[in-house]
C-alpha cells in the first residue's frame, strides 16, 4: 500500500513501489557475497620427503658420541671410523655453533694406546665440550 502525499483527490497512485526491488536486490547483494570464494595467495613449495632410507649427516648439532670397543675399533655415533674420518668430524662439531656435546665412551678392555691417541685427536681438534660416558661401571674398581 502506497501513501499519497499531499494528494487529497482520491485518486490511485500511478508511481512504482521500489521498496521490494530494493530488498530482492539486498538479498542478492548478500547472496553474492556469501558465494565468493575466499581469495588465498598460495606459493607452492616443495617440501622435502621424510625418506626413512636417507642417510643421517655425520656430524648431530646436539650431541655426538665417540666410543672404542676392546679390539680397538673407533665408532662415531654407531659407525665405524678411521682415525682420519674421525678428525675430520671432530673438526665440523668444533667449528659449529653452537658446539655439540662429544660423549667419550671407551671400552674397559681397550688398550690404552688407543684411547689416548684418541682423546690426542680430540684434544688437536679444539674440542670444548667433551664429556665420559660409561664411567659408573669403574666405581667398584677402586
Amino acid at each position: 500500500m502506497a501513501m499519497s502525499a499531499g494528494r487529497d483527490d482520491g485518486e490511485p497512485m500511478m508511481d512504482m513501489n521500489t521498496t521490494p526491488l530494493i530488498d530482492v536486490m539486498l538479498v542478492l547483494l548478500i547472496m553474492f557475497i556469501i558465494t565468493l570464494p575466499v581469495p588465498t595467495h598460495a606459493v607452492k613449495v616443495d617440501l622435502p620427503v621424510n625418506d626413512p632410507k636417507a642417510q643421517k649427516p655425520p656430524v648431530d648439532p646436539i650431541k655426538n658420541k665417540i666410543a672404542i670397543d676392546a679390539a680397538g675399533g673407533i665408532t662415531w655415533n654407531g659407525t665405524p671410523v678411521n682415525s682420519t674420518v674421525l678428525r675430520q668430524y671432530l673438526d665440523q662439531s668444533a667449528a659449529m655453533s653452537p658446539e655439540p656435546e662429544l660423549q667419550f665412551q671407551p671400552d674397559p678392555a681397550t688398550r690404552y694406546d688407543v684411547v689416548d691417541q684418541t682423546l690426542a685427536d680430540i684434544k688437536r681438534s679444539n674440542v670444548t665440550k667433551l664429556g665420559f660416558v660409561g664411567n659408573e661401571q669403574y666405581y667398584k674398581d677402586f
